[in-house]
């Protein structure tokens, strides 16, 4: 098993019953289960377009035997389950599921690249992490 950090944000919709049914999600994944849930902070959207609402944010802690391949596929099927629909790039969302770390390892291929590669840039990240650790 790997303990890995997931984070999980919302802008549309019910943002916090968007993200209460990822984590509900996230932990019916064969061989995976939530540990820990950071709290959820509420910030500004970074980039993208103009006029969007306000971001929820969390990360919660798991561990898991998928891969990290196979856990991205996973997370990306509960993200279209859950109503994303990909539009523009940082554009508003009803839920966003990113891999932020994945045990220790460091992964760079097309589509994963662990650590996520802006979250020490960003504060909505690193506050909800530190509380997952």
């Amino acid at each position: 098993m790997t303990v890995c950090y997931i984070g999980i944000g919302s802008n549309l919709g019910d943002r916090h019953g968007n993200i209460q049914s990822a984590v509900k999600e996230v932990g019916r994944l064969e061989n995976t289960r939530v540990i820990k849930k950071s709290a959820v902070i509420e910030s500004a959207p970074e980039g993208g377009p103009a006029g969007q609402g306000n971001y929820l944010n969390g990360v919660i802690k798991i561990e898991t035997g998928l891969s990290a391949s196979s856990l991205l596929r996973r997370l990306k099927s509960i993200e279209k389950h859950l109503g994303r629909k990909k539009t523009v790039r940082f554009g508003p969302r009803t839920i966003d599921l990113d891999i932020l770390l994945y045990g220790d390892k460091t992964i760079k291929r097309k589509g994963l690249v662990v650590p996520h590669p802006r979250m020490f840039e960003r504060k909505f990240v690193l506050a909800p992490l530190e509380q997952a650790l």
